[in-house]
């Protein structure tokens, strides 16, 4: 079967990942669908695609199952990534945050057994590892979660490997770690830190650092994303389904490092930037300190091969939003 009558729905499609997911596979002859209540993604997002004869929008919200039944009817699969993302959203708002993670997660897995969809793909968080210390964090070894984000992120986990073992679904999860790149929003109050200090830099103000800036993440560019949710969406090897998969580049930045690395960056096409200087402020409840990923499990079971560092991705990244955002 060719890739143009193949269907892929992408839930959260005018999100930050689901609209770089639609660009790209589209491109590669899919049929793409969308479902996206437009909570946290944007029309502009998807706006390119509305005239594309495969490509389809259906606005509803996963926490309606008659909305998930619609979007999945004749799907081959699923790559869902509709989410309320943000451990600061979470415990300022955990109903809502179960409410979409969870009812709607689950709402997915049933409306995706009932329409017998191929494989399910889905978007867990490196937030599961939670408490514990282990580093490089590897996918069978994870503590208590921190935040009720966390929480739902582990309970889609749980549901997902309950649904391939009970019904047979195909389910893959990746767990994303700091994913960063074009069309992610800079704006709001839950906005990611790559963004919002690009931007912050742009517009000559001091970003601020939680804590010392010594804590570190596995930041990771939206190209190695695309290509782990492509290797879960076409792997025929039987041992790599319902599993998890940490989705990262296997290297750390500390916070510091980050902030210098968008400067220099940006300083490459306004000077003024590099009188812009950094502020500190309190630890953020929810965080941890570090955050390193193992991906030997990607490469050895997918053969994922990440083809952007830290660097490579932000100099992209910081370039779109020079572009995009002035």
């Amino acid at each position: 079967m060719s890739n143009s009558l193949k269907t892929i729905l992408i839930t959260g499609g005018a999100g930050f990942i689901g609209s770089n997911l639609c660009e790209y596979f589209l491109k590669k002859g899919y049929k793409v669908r969308v479902l996206d209540n437009f909570s946290t993604g944007h029309r502009h997002n998807i706006e390119p695609f509305l005239e594309n004869a495969n490509f389809q929008l259906i606005e509803g919200d996963i926490r309606s199952l008659e909305n998930c039944i619609s979007a999945t009817n004749g799907v081959d699969y699923v790559l869902h990534e509709a989410a309320l993302g943000s451990v600061p959203r979470s415990i300022n708002d955990p109903i809502t945050s179960n409410e979409v993670n969870v009812s709607g997660f689950l709402n997915m897995l049933v409306a995706a057994r009932d329409s017998n969809v191929k494989r399910f793909v889905y978007a867990a968080s490196s937030s599961t590892y939670g408490d514990s210390e282990a580093l490089p964090k590897v996918e069978d070894k994870i503590g208590k979660p921190l935040s009720p984000y966390a929480i739902t992120k582990f309970v889609n986990e749980l549901y997902a490997d309950i649904f391939s073992k009970t019904y047979g679904l195909e389910t893959i999860g990746l767990r994303y770690f700091n994913v960063f790149g074009r069309h992610q929003d800079p704006k709001g109050a839950y906005a990611a830190v790559i963004p919002k200090f690009t931007m912050q830099f742009m517009n000559y103000e001091s970003p601020v650092i939680n804590g010392t800036g010594d804590y570190s993440r596995d930041f990771t560019y939206i190209d190695n994303v695309i290509q782990m949710n492509e290797l879960a969406m076409l792997t025929e090897n039987s041992e790599a389904i319902n599993t998890v998969y940490n989705t990262a580049v296997g290297d750390r930045t500390t916070l510091n490092e980050l902030t210098g690395y968008i400067k220099e960056f940006l300083v490459r096409y306004d000077s003024k930037i590099a009188d812009v200087n950094v502020v500190y402020g309190p630890n953020r409840q929810g965080d941890i300190p570090h955050s390193l990923a193992s991906i030997e499990k990607a490469e050895s079971i997918l053969n994922y091969k990440p083809t952007h560092k830290i660097k490579d991705g932000l100099k992209e990244a910081v370039l779109w939003y020079w572009n995009n955002l002035k």
